[in-house]
Formats: C-alpha cells, sequence, structure tokens
C-alpha cells in the first residue's frame, strides 16, 4: 500500500491530479466554516445542537458540519444529487430524455447542462427553506446586517445557492482534472470529518464514566474495523459468466478460439443506492424546513428514525440497487457485442437466449448484493436508535459503505493509472 502511494508520486501527470484533488477537497473544507453574512455564529451552532431534530442531524453529517454552522456550503451536495435521481428517473419515463443518454457524448452534455439548472432550482427551494426554519421561533435566528431585512433575507438565500453551485462546480473538476469521482470524494469528505468529533462526544457526553465510555468508544471502533474486510470482499466480489470465441480466418491468420469472461460485480451499482436512498428518505425534512408546518416536521422526523426509517431505507436500498446496474450494465448490448465478436456462452444459444441468461444471472446476483448493503446500512441506525450514541451515527452503516466504497473506486483509478505507467497497484 505504502509503495504504491509513493509510486503515484513518482508519476508527474498523477501526481498533479493527486494534488489538484487535495487541494480542492482543502477548499471545501474550508468553506464549511465560512459562515453567510450577518449570522451570529457561535448563538447558531448552540441553537442548532438543542433544536435540530434526527433529520437535520443526519443532514448535518453529509454536509461535513457546514449545516450546523449555517455556512455558505450549509446545502452541500444534497440538491446535485437529488437533481441527478430525478434525471436518472427521467431517462426511463421521457423518451427525448432516454434518446439523451443513448446519444454518447452530445447526449451526456446535455443531460448534464439540464442536472445544473435543476441543481440550482432545487438549490433555491432549500436554500428559502432553511431561512424560514431558522427564523421561526423554534431555531430565532436574528441576522446582524445593517440592510433592511427583505434585502438580508435576499442576500442569504443567494449566498446559499452560490454555495451549491460553487460546490457543484468542484465536484466537476474533481472529476474531469483529479483522481475519482468528485461529488462522492465531497461526500466522503464530509463524513470522514464528522468523525473526529463523534469520537470525542461518544467519551465525553456519554452517561457512563470516563473508563466506560472509552471502553464502549474502542469497542465500536474494533466493530467498525473489523466489519471492513467484509464490505471490502462484497464490494469486490463478482460472477464470471464464461465466453468462448469461435475461431475464424482473417487473410493468413487464424483468429479467436480463445477463451474469457464476462464479470458481473455483486454490488455493480457501488455506493449509488445509498446515497440516492439517503437523499430521498431526507428530502422530507427539506421540504419541512420549507413550509415550516408541524405535521411535515412530524413525518419527516418520524422517517428519519424508527422502524420506518428502517424499513424504508432497505427497500430503496434494494430498489435503487436493481435500478443504477439496469442502468450501467445492459445485456442486449452486451450480447450484440458478443454476437458480433463470434463470442458465446457456453451450452447457450446466442440472441435472445443470452440475454435472457444474462439477465437472470445478473438479477441473482444484485440481490444478495443489495441485500447485504443494505442490511449494513440499516443495522447500525437500529443500534443508535437504542443506544444513542453519537459515534455509531458517524460510523453508521450508510456512512462506512460510502466511506469505503468511494475510497475504493479511487484506489481503482488510481491504480489503473500506475498500471498505465508500469507500476504495481495497490491490489496486486
Amino acid at each position: 500500500m505504502l509503495s504504491s502511494i509513493i509510486d503515484a508520486f513518482k508519476v508527474p501527470e498523477l501526481r498533479n491530479k493527486i494534488l489538484f484533488t487535495l487541494a480542492i477537497l482543502a477548499l471545501y473544507r474550508f468553506g464549511a466554516y465560512v459562515p453567510v453574512p450577518g449570522i451570529p455564529f457561535n448563538e447558531f451552532a448552540n441553537q442548532f445542537t438543542e433544536s435540530g431534530g434526527v433529520s437535520m442531524t443526519m443532514l448535518d453529517l453529509f454536509t461535513g458540519g457546514a449545516l450546523s454552522n449555517f455556512s455558505v456550503f450549509s446545502l452541500g451536495i444534497m440538491p446535485y444529487i437529488t437533481a441527478s435521481i430525478i434525471m436518472q428517473l427521467m431517462q426511463g419515463v421521457i423518451p427525448a430524455v432516454g434518446r439523451w443518454a443513448k446519444e454518447g457524448e452530445t447526449g451526456r452534455r446535455r443531460i448534464t447542462q439540464v442536472t445544473r439548472y435543476l441543481t440550482l432550482g432545487l438549490g433555491l427551494i432549500n436554500a428559502i427553506g432553511y431561512l424560514l426554519l431558522f427564523k421561526s421561533p423554534a431555531y430565532g435566528v436574528q441576522f446582524s446586517t445593517d440592510v433592511p431585512p427583505i434585502l438580508t433575507d435576499i442576500m442569504v438565500v443567494f449566498t446559499l445557492v452560490a454555495g451549491t453551485a460553487f460546490i457543484m462546480w468542484m465536484g466537476e473538476l474533481i472529476t474531469q482534472r483529479g483522481v475519482g469521482n468528485g461529488m462522492s470524494l465531497i461526500i466522503f469528505v464530509s463524513i470522514v470529518s464528522r468523525v473526529p468529533s463523534a469520537i470525542y462526544s461518544s467519551i465525553t457526553e456519554s452517561s457512563a464514566d470516563m473508563g466506560m465510555s472509552i471502553a464502549i468508544t474502542l469497542l465500536i471502533v474494533l466493530v467498525v474495523l473489523a466489519c471492513i474486510p467484509a464490505i471490502i470482499f462484497v464490494e469486490r466480489a463478482q460472477r464470471r459468466i464464461p465466453v468462448n470465441y469461435a475461431k475464424r480466418v482473417q487473410g493468413r491468420k487464424m483468429m479467436g478460439g480463445q477463451s474469457t469472461y464476462i464479470p458481473l460485480k455483486v454490488n455493480a451499482a457501488g455506493v449509488i443506492p445509498i446515497i440516492f436512498a439517503s437523499c430521498l428518505i431526507y428530502f422530507p425534512a427539506q421540504l419541512a424546513a420549507l413550509f415550516n408546518v408541524e405535521w411535515l416536521t412530524f413525518a419527516a422526523d418520524a422517517i428519519s428514525t424508527g422502524w420506518v426509517n428502517w424499513i424504508l431505507t432497505a427497500v430503496l436500498i434494494v430498489f435503487f440497487a436493481y435500478f443504477y446496474t439496469s442502468m450501467v450494465f445492459n445485456p442486449d448490448e452486451t450480447a450484440d457485442n458478443l454476437r458480433k465478436q463470434g463470442g458465446f456462452i457456453p451450452g447457450v444459444r446466442p440472441g435472445s437466449a443470452t440475454v435472457h441468461y444474462i439477465k437472470n444471472v445478473l438479477h441473482r446476483v444484485t440481490l444478495p448484493g443489495g441485500i447485504f448493503i443494505a442490511v449494513i446500512a440499516v443495522v447500525p441506525t437500529i443500534i443508535f436508535f437504542f443506544t444513542g450514541n453519537q459515534l455509531v451515527q458517524a460510523f453508521g452503516g450508510t456512512s462506512i459503505l460510502i466511506m469505503i466504497g468511494v475510497a475504493l473506486d479511487t484506489m481503482n483509478k488510481v491504480e489503473s493509472q500506475l498500471k498505465m505507467h508500469n507500476y504495481d497497484g495497490f491490489f496486486k
């Protein structure tokens, strides 16, 4: 591992990408501590701790503490992820958007452009919602500025929307010029940044004595470390479908005749189902912030914790595991490519039979993968519900899966770059 990291910095192109990524992520973390104009920083942080419900606490986790600081990055990456979910769903509902997805680079540019505009629209709605919520009697925030209140409100909303646009731009920069998926890395950094404070809270805010608190904290950390190998195993597990190629003559050479395989990952969707499910579950909390209605706030908190949250999270994760896998892997296209290249699956007829076989195998491997990540995501939430330990929440299944998934994805991208320059990768 250490030698691979050293090798990565020996390659100038890869070194520049890594340093660029780290610089952008550092800028993002800096922005999480820059408050919006006129906010009483310390008073707001204390009021947020006292008044924020479970849903707001989880939203704060995904913003890396930016929401509890009411910083310029308070909206985080959530509006962009919600917009991405909407665009993914629209591809299967609206024919025009579905055609864009099949038009290659031109179509992807159109989808990206619409996603950006949709992100700004959702960011505007969220910004207004947070402003109304924090000015309500529940929080009672008074902005100390020398301009009329209406101008202060406009300035706060504009700052929050601009912060969302800036985060989106930083994420796209990392994806284009850095290492890994920018949006995923931003969520990764947000979650990791809350771990030290969660460890401190677990030790100091427990009702048990100091020794017992430290023992409980160490036990949680050890359990998490023990779960990591199992999660990595499932993340890298794959079902290999054997493929043979018929021999054919091209010119004076005999081509084909070799055997290979189609790798189908058990968790082909990666961390996307968890991120999508989390965004949908905490979307009612954003609506509650917008409309400030008592029953909506109650519903948001009910969905954010308890048995409703556990069942809903599990169902959504399994659903998005199937949904996103169907988006990234097309059995019809795979079968067609095999036919064109003279390949076939032993014992399976080319054509529709091959498509049907691949779909069946894909469904069989996706189900256990979806159930596994659903269990990992839900069980720590149940433990937190009964214990209230902040470290369990920070080290929750959703957080762990996102951190490990993003880390593995980034390491795979670095590894591919290393192998291009004749170095061994992380996974030897």
